[in-house]
């Protein structure tokens, strides 16, 4: 297990209250453009997931973190909603559909640099034309780096995501900044792009 899996697994498996399970920013941003088939890659405990479910989505959520699938499973089977919830080393995992909306929040940025570019295009290439891509990496400036290995992570520039996503429809392109632990910051950047039909 790499030191990102274990520190969010370790998160996840304390986190089921209510204020765990609300959606974050990038999730709120991300969820009207989301319709028919959905891949959220790198679900986390599947908050995104289960708000496209219940707005008509059928959604496949994938994660690296056991204590993050095994609540998602449960709760779908609880809720009665589409969410199909697999373990998946999201290195390599190789999507074998077209999908109308592929999400990546906060998953890239753990991978080094060649595996997140390569990734990015594969999640670019499995959305289906007219379909939306939503992806939200840290970028340089942030100083917040307790979850990373130090070897393996990248720290994307402010505008590369916006780069790899040229000739898309931008519909949402932003950089935001947050408090951290110990005095540091996250800096992200987030692009919502359709794909062009």
């Amino acid at each position: 297990m790499t030191r990102s899996i274990e520190f969010f697994d370790q998160q996840f498996a304390r986190s089921a209250s209510a204020a765990a399970l609300a959606l974050n920013p990038f999730e709120t941003l991300a969820l009207p453009y989301l319709q028919g088939e959905v891949l959220d890659f790198g679900s986390g405990m599947g908050n995104l997931a289960f708000a496209a479910a219940r707005q008509g989505c059928r959604v496949t959520a994938l994660d690296a973190s056991q204590a993050a699938v095994a609540h998602m499973q449960q709760r779908a089977a609880a809720e009665a909603l589409p969410v199909r919830a697999e373990l998946a080393d999201l290195r390599q995992y190789r999507i074998d559909a077209d999908y109308d909306g592929i999400v990546s929040i906060g998953l890239l940025m753990f991978f080094d640099c060649p595996t997140a570019r390569k990734v990015l295009g594969e999640l670019q290439q499995q959305v289906r034309p007219g379909g939306y891509a939503a992806v939200n990496v840290l970028i340089e400036g942030t100083t917040y780096m307790d979850m990373f290995e130090p070897e393996e992570h990248c720290l994307f520039t402010a505008t590369e995501l916006q780069q790899h996503f040229a000739g898309w429809d931008i519909v949402q392109n932003e950089v935001s900044e947050f408090e951290a632990p110990g005095n540091t910051v996250k800096r992200f950047a987030t692009v919502i792009a359709r794909k062009p039909a």
